[in-house]
This record gives structure tokens, C-alpha cells and sequence, in this order.
């Protein structure tokens, strides 16, 4: 590996781990956990590619220092997702950036998820249609093997056949992947929840509808979400033994 590489790894090692303590530090466990194995691995690459022996006794160092907290905080998590008492509440501030739903929902979808149950009134508009097609596409991106995705929504009374014509579209594209999307309409829902059969349940306050519109087609965040800016909300996630199923 070339030295002139050393540098960039180095910082982003150091990127990752400082939101991994910072996570940590707010309490926000799962997610500090992902941070802590990703700059791990970082810290691991450059510890191969340097040659000077006392930066490796350093490197070393720190690499087992952040394995031990990984550890202590994966023991954490397994005890309290056991007890089924696991809970962590995400709080987006008003304009924040940083909260696609790769960000949002990646450190959830990992342990052998193949069914989501959606709930959220507001698959409705053009915009929240997209929304919701943004969230599958990142369930198929994601190391899970889901099969099977429930939609629950309400139906829009003034343009019916349009939510009804997307989301057969979704349908067939989806099924195209192997995956079902069974979709059923309410006209009293008013909950939003995410459940994952893996036992992770997430609550957002406005739903899958929590960015704000892009100032332009051709402005910085219109196509990656993790660069808009979102509306305030706030975000709860709890583990269960058994999710229920409806």
C-alpha cells in the first residue's frame, strides 16, 4: 500500500472514531457501535501499511482501547435487547443534514432481516411516494435478505388512482428483486412505525416524511438525502423479542 495513501486514512480513521466516542458519549449505543467497528477496521489498514515500529506499538495501542469499549458496548446491547428494555431516542434538530435513511436505519437491518411492516399515514403525494420507494431501495442495498415489505397508509381521497398507480408500480418493480410488497389502506391510522422482524421497531414523529423540499433540481441534497436538510423530529428505537405482526 503506498505511503502517500497514510495520511488520508489516518484522518479518516480519526473522523470515524471521534463520532463513534461522540455517539457513545450521547448514549446512542447502536450507532456508536458501527462507528467504533468501521474506524477499527481503518486504524487496522494503516496499522498494515506503516513501517516505523513505535508508531505500530502506538496504533496498537489505540486499536485494542477501541475494541474493548466495542465489546463492552456490544455485551451492553445483547443484555438489554434480551431483557427486551433496549431503547434510544434520536433527536434531529430543525435544517440538520446527515440523516438519510442509509444513515438512519443502517445499524438495524443487519441481523437476518426478511420482513419490515411500514405504518405511516402519509404515502400519499408524489414527493412521499418517492419516499417511500427511497426506503426500499435502501432495504435491497442493505446486508439483509428482505422478502417481504407491508405497507400500511391511508389513501389519498383527491388523487386515489395516482398513490395507487406508484405504489403498483413499487409493487411490480420490487417483485422484479424477489421481494413482496403487500399494501393495505386505512382510513384511522394515524401512528408512524417501522418494525423490522429482526425485533427493531422506529418511530419517527413525521414518518418517512422528515426532509425538507430541495431549493432547486439542481441543488446540492435533491439527490443524495443525506446532504438535505430535515424538518425537526424525533426518532425512537426499541428491540423486542418478537415484533408483532399484523
Amino acid at each position: 500500500m503506498a505511503q502517500n495513501c497514510l495520511p488520508g486514512m489516518e484522518t479518516s480513521a480519526v473522523s470515524v472514531l471521534k463520532r463513534a466516542v461522540e455517539l457513545d458519549q450521547s448514549s446512542r449505543f447502536q450507532e456508536s457501535l458501527v462507528c467504533y467497528q468501521e474506524g477499527i477496521q481503518l486504524l487496522l489498514d494503516v496499522l498494515k501499511a506503516i513501517k516505523d515500529e513505535s508508531k505500530k506499538v502506538h496504533y496498537r495501542e489505540k486499536i485494542k482501547g477501541y475494541m474493548d469499549r466495542a465489546e463492552q458496548i456490544k455485551e451492553h446491547l445483547n443484555k438489554v435487547k434480551e431483557e427486551g428494555k433496549y431503547h434510544e431516542q434520536i433527536k434531529i434538530a430543525d435544517s440538520a443534514t446527515g440523516f438519510s435513511y442509509e444513515a438512519l436505519f443502517k445499524p438495524y437491518i443487519r441481523e437476518g432481516l426478511t420482513e419490515v411492516w411500514v405504518e405511516d399515514p402519509y404515502i400519499r403525494h408524489v414527493h412521499q411516494l418517492y419516499n417511500f420507494l427511497r426506503f426500499c431501495e435502501m432495504l435491497l442495498k442493505a446486508k439483509c435478505n428482505v422478502k417481504k415489505i407491508n405497507l400500511l397508509t391511508s389513501q389519498d381521497e383527491e388523487s386515489s388512482s395516482q398513490q395507487e398507480s406508484a405504489l403498483a408500480e413499487i409493487r411490480q418493480s420490487l417483485q422484479s428483486q424477489d421481494v413482496c410488497l403487500d399494501i393495505k389502506y386505512s382510513s384511522t391510522i394515524h401512528d408512524r412505525e417501522i418494525r423490522f422482524d429482526n425485533g427493531w421497531i422506529i418511530k419517527i414523529g413525521r414518518g418517512l416524511d422528515y426532509f425538507k423540499k430541495s431549493k432547486g433540481r439542481f441543488s446540492i441534497g435533491y439527490c443524495d438525502y443525506d446532504l438535505r436538510e430535515c424538518h425537526e423530529t424525533t426518532v425512537d428505537i426499541f428491540h423486542t423479542k418478537h415484533t408483532k405482526k399484523t
